[in-house]
Order: structure tokens, then sequence, then C-alpha cells
């Protein structure tokens, strides 16, 4: 079955992490991306966090699936000239280096646009226009800086990043969304265009909910959040809010039985107010539901830290699966905290392709992720990563070079 991006060709320009979430993306969809390292090095991951000497690092293998590498320096005059010629043949060019870098190369978008008119070509930058634009960034400066770390955390302690890569993995979806967009703009106007993401932008995309919030508090106290409840007043600016819903919803992280020796044995609990009867069933609270001091969403905000006290009480009767099966017929939202491990050892998670077991040839097997988009004529499949520099003479060949040149292309000092 033809992949829905069959046929599209990635020049791949990336690095680290967010520029290869994106590429990955597109390989899985079927782009065929042709990933364009540093003869002798390649991708700075190659070599991070080494856990298997000898081998890439699960850095840089568990983002560059289904690519292709070619070693080249666009800064050599034999590479530049190839560069050009990889150029033509592609219809993306992603990058993500510091603001200026392929300009300095010689190979601006406005060169880039002589060389290939119908060229897309998608950057990731940390920040957009203005006073940072030439600031370098990185995942929890980007956190920091997009507004999730000032809004993540318990209250009155230090912000807090998340373990969520939303800086740089979740920049580099929204900039494949943006590539693809553009690709089909293309099919109507026959002409490529730039397609940009700041990472700041990303998080701040992603956190849109705790800009939702800080104009709410111009109309009064945020009734939902645990503070009000306690008394706490709030200040001018979208306080941090612990384990409490961002949706309205009041929410909390509770025990489970077996807290004393597995920290996570907790549950996500949700008081939804289309289920509050159910709710006080479960938790032997009947009498709840026609009581006028908790009957109704409102009368409870108050009283969260007592209903979620009373909610814990039940839940460490019972291990965070058994909540899940008593609470989800019911209506009642609720979630096992699920360790990497517990993940990694899900067999739904294997059957759906969520999770993948990839065999390399210097590392052996190993678990990634696999795409978490799932097109129904289009199924992803997950190939290992390239090694450094693994389809240089193919990629090459396939783009009209003779065999002088891609024998100056093996040596290093040549390009």
């Amino acid at each position: 079955m033809e992949k829905a991006l069959s046929g599209v060709k990635i020049l791949d320009m990336t690095h680290v992490q967010s520029g290869p979430t994106c590429t990955q993306l597109l390989a899985w969809f079927g782009a065929d991306v042709i990933k364009v390292e540093r003869p002798g090095v390649g991708d700075a991951t190659r070599k991070q966090l080494v856990d298997v000497p000898g081998a890439d690092s699960l850095y840089f293998t568990m983002l560059n699936h289904n690519k292709r590498s070619v070693t080249l320096n666009p800064k050599s005059e034999k590479g530049a000239e190839i560069f050009t010629k990889l150029i033509e043949h592609c219809d993306v060019m992603v990058e993500n280096f510091a603001p200026g870098a392929l300009d300095r190369m010689g190979f601006s978008w406005e060169r880039i646009q002589e060389i290939n008119p119908r060229m897309i070509y998608a950057s990731v930058k940390g920040f957009g226009p203005g006073a940072y634009a030439d600031c370098k960034v990185y995942e929890n400066v980007a956190q920091c800086a997009g507004g999730s770390a000032s809004t993540t955390g318990h209250l009155g302690d230090v912000p807090m990043v998340t373990a969520a890569q939303i800086g740089d993995s979740g920049t580099g979806l929204h900039l494949a969304l943006g590539i693809v967009t553009a690709l089909f703009q293309r099919t109507h106007t026959g002409k490529g265009q730039r397609v940009e993401c700041a990472m700041q932008d990303g998080v701040l995309n992603l956190c849109r909910v705790k800009l939702r919030d800080q104009q709410r508090l111009a109309a009064g106290p945020l009734k939902e959040y645990s503070q009000h409840g306690q008394g706490i007043p709030f200040g001018e600016a979208t306080p941090r809010a612990g384990n409490d819903s961002g949706g309205g919803q009041p929410g909390r992280i509770l025990k489970c039985k077996g807290w004393e020796n597995d920290p996570n044995a907790y549950t996500y609990f949700i008081t939804q107010a289309a289920v509050w009867k159910n709710v006080c069933d479960v938790i032997g609270k009947p009498e709840w539901k026609e009581d006028p001091e908790y009957a109704t969403p409102e009368v409870r905000l108050p009283r969260l830290d007592e209903i979620f006290e009373t909610v814990e009480e039940w839940t460490m009767t019972k291990d965070k699966f058994e909540v899940m099966e008593i609470c989800n017929p019911l209506n009642i939202p609720v979630g096992p905290i699920l360790s990497m491990k517990e993940i990694a050892e899900d067999p739904s998670l294997r059957e759906t392709g969520t999770v993948v077991e990839v065999d390399h040839p210097e590392r052996g097997k190993y678990l990634t992720v696999g795409n978490p988009i799932k097109l129904s004529d289009s199924p992803s499949d997950v190939v290992r990563s390239p090694l450094l520099g693994e389809h240089t003479e193919q990629i090459l060949s396939e783009i009209g070079l003779s065999s002088e040149d891609i024998a100056a292309a093996r040596d290093d000092s040549a390009i």
C-alpha cells in the first residue's frame, strides 16, 4: 500500500530533537527523508548518553527512524555543489540551526528559491522576530519562556519544567503540520514557501488554558484552583496549581493501595459534575448527593480539599487499576499513573504500534515509540535509524552525480 507522503523528498538538515522529531514523523508517513550529516561526526546525539559502547545512542536512534543518511559538508566547494543538487532534487528542506547559519553557508531563502522555486523551507527557531530572535534555546529554556514552567509545580514552590518535551518534540510536531499544509497549498500554487515554528510559540500554544486563566483573573479568583478553597489570595499572574485539573472540572492525583512502597501507586481522579452522584456512591458518601453544601459544583469549590481527602480514603483501599475498573463503567474520569516500565511492558501499546521493538546492527534490539497518529490507509512502519553516511553513495547516484563525484564525496577533506 502506498504511504500518504510517498514521493515527497525531504532534505533533513536537522539535529538533536526538535527538527528530527518533525522529519521522523514525515518519514513514518512515507516521505523519503535524506538526513545530511557532518562527515565522520554526524548528528551530535549519535554519541550523547551512549549506553552501548560503539553503537549510536538511544537519543539518536529513537529520533531518526525511517531516514537515509548522507555525509556532506555544504561549506566546501564540492559539498556546496552536491548540496545544490540535493536542493534541486527535494521538495522540502528542514533545519534547526542557529539563526543565520544557512545564510552564512551561502544558502539563504532567496538563493534556495532560485535553485528550486517549489522548495518548502521549514525552520525551527527558539524565538520568533523580536528582542530575543537571535537567542539560542533548548528544551527547558523554551518551557520557561513559553509560560509552562511558571504555571507548573506547587503553589509557593519553585517553577517546574515538565518531563514531556513540549519545547523540542512539541515544536517538531507543529512544524510537521506546517510542512504538510504548505505541500497541500503547493498543489494549487505550484510554489514553495517558508514555514517557521518558534519553540516559545509552540510551548505557548500548548499552554493556552493558562493564558485563558490569566485573562479570567480580571473577573475575580479562579475558583476551581485549590488555593481558592484554602483562602489564599491570587496575585496578578496565573499561579502554579499543582495537580489541579486545567479543564474546569476539579481533579487531583490521589494515593492508591501500595503507595508506601510504590512511587507510582497513584491515580488521577476527576470529580466531574455530570457524575457527581456516582462519585458519592463509590466513595460511600451518598448523603452528599442532596446535601446543599455539596450538591452543586459551585458550593463544592471551597470544599475541594475535604472532598479529595475523602475520595483518597477510598482510593487507598484499591490499587490504581481497580480504581479504573470500578470508576470507568460509571463514567467517572480516572487514570492510573503509569511508570515508563509499565508502559514499556503494556501489550496493548505493542499491538497498536505505539511502542515498537526495533533491531539495530550495532546495538541489537531496543524499544522506541511508534507513530502516534494512525491512518487507516497509510499504516506506519518503524525502520531502524541509519548508520552515519550509510546511504551516501545511493543518494548521490540518484541525483545524477558521476562516479568521480561519488568518489570525491567519500573523501572527508573534499566535502
